[in-house]
């Protein structure tokens, strides 16, 4: 448990950091200089004690403390949600590799469901670097074997990894990109953006072929029922209001990182 608390204030740091790389990296702003957040409204710098997280979005009242604009509900939300996937990961796994992948994983995630939320952006920063650092992560902490490792029993539990890595990761960006295709052809319109693809990449180089999946399926009904939903709603245009569907696939590559594994046993024990 001390592992688990000590990885959630962690968490609430990264989460601060994810914060400045959501405002920024969509606005092609470099995340190291200025090293001291700002206020988007008046651009003065934020001291330390207004840049506690969480905290000080309440200690302020919700305001700059310069201009007395609003301050966003995305900054306490995002840092409470990294830190409390850092507490998840930090809670199963322990401060090891595998719980190290997991945080990562949670937070490139987050850091793509804001940005696609509030831009319509995914990044490459986080989806190609992200598809990296799954891979390398990879080769060192074993996935969770599947069908490609079955294929490869001859090799070791290394290269099965580094497979199983590679093959979720070309193949559920390959899916997404037929579908856009698809999409693209019968509609006459783009319906998804390569960013789309790349973050699928991402993710089945953190999870594999089979999870990749399960994300695509999960995503998509996420997706389906909370645009129906918005759209009756708000009573706009279905054929031309963008759904932020990388805001869905995070979601529910969130839900499967952390509930995929037990569904997969599960699922293979019924069904034998």
């Amino acid at each position: 448990m001390l592992t688990a608390l000590i990885a959630a204030v962690l968490g609430l740091i990264v989460g601060s950091f994810l914060n400045v790389c959501i405002y920024r990296l969509p606005r092609d702003l470099s995340v190291a200089r200025p090293a001291r957040s700002f206020c988007p409204e008046c651009e003065k710098t934020i001291a330390w004690y207004d840049n506690i997280p969480v905290l000080s979005y309440f200690l302020l009242r919700r305001r700059c403390r310069h201009c007395s604009a609003a301050i966003p509900l995305r900054y306490p939300l995002v840092e409470a949600l990294t830190a409390a996937a850092f507490f998840g990961a930090g809670y199963l796994f322990g401060a090891t590799a595998r719980g190290a992948r997991l945080a990562l994983f949670s937070a490139l995630l987050i850091g793509l469901i804001f940005t696609d939320m509030e831009e319509r952006i995914l990044p490459d920063e986080m989806t190609l670097g992200g598809a990296l650092a799954g891979l390398i992560f990879a080769a060192f902490v074993p996935m969770r074997p599947g069908l490609v490792s079955i294929l490869l029993f001859r090799h070791g539990p290394r290269f099965q990894s580094l497979a199983e890595s590679a093959v979720g990761a070309l193949f559920g960006s390959l899916i997404m990109w037929l579908f856009g295709e698809l999409y693209k052809r019968l509609r006459g319109r783009e319906g998804l953006g390569l960013g789309d693809v790349k973050m699928l990449a991402m993710i089945g180089a953190f999870v594999g072929l089979e999870a990749s999946l399960m994300t695509i399926m999960l995503g998509s009904i996420l997706g389906a029922i909370a645009g129906i939903a918005f759209i009756r709603a708000t009573g706009r245009d279905m054929s031309s209001y963008e759904l932020p569907f990388g805001s869905f696939l995070g979601f529910a590559a969130l839900v499967v990182a952390f509930l995929g594994e037990p569904a997969l046993r599960w699922y293979t024990h019924t069904g034998t």
